[in-house]
């Protein structure tokens, strides 16, 4: 069996929030929290359980993504006015044009938990 990832905690400042929030970036569904944990599954074998924390330090999580969905992606961000770019260091410089792959870009949520979506085209 190869080794997967089955689920990561995510630190977060209000786990619903977070959740909610990721989730309607990405186009997935948040149907509400578990215990202690929001969850968020993101495909088969990967589910992103948010967790409130005090002082949260912010993860770094890079995904994968087909154009299309990239593209709902990109749509979501700028509908929502969330600040997204092609850097790291600046995560809101407002373009897609990313070192790695033909299109890419990070974004962050409030506890500094900084995604990357990558796309081939």
């Amino acid at each position: 069996m190869p080794i997967t990832l089955n689920h990561t905690i995510v630190p977060a400042v209000d786990n619903e929030a977070a959740a909610r929030f990721f989730a309607s970036v990405m186009g997935l569904q948040y149907p509400g929290p578990d215990r202690h944990f929001a969850p968020v599954r993101v495909n088969d074998s990967l589910t992103l359980d948010f967790l409130t924390v005090e002082d949260p330090s912010g993860h770094h999580l890079a995904f994968d993504v087909d154009p299309q969905t990239f593209d709902g992606i990109l749509d979501r961000l700028r509908a929502a006015g969330v600040p997204y770019g092609n850097d790291p260091r600046e995560p809101d410089n407002g373009r897609i044009d990313h070192p790695l792959c033909a299109r890419g870009l990070y974004f962050a949520d409030a506890a500094g938990n900084l995604y990357e979506v990558m796309s081939p085209a």
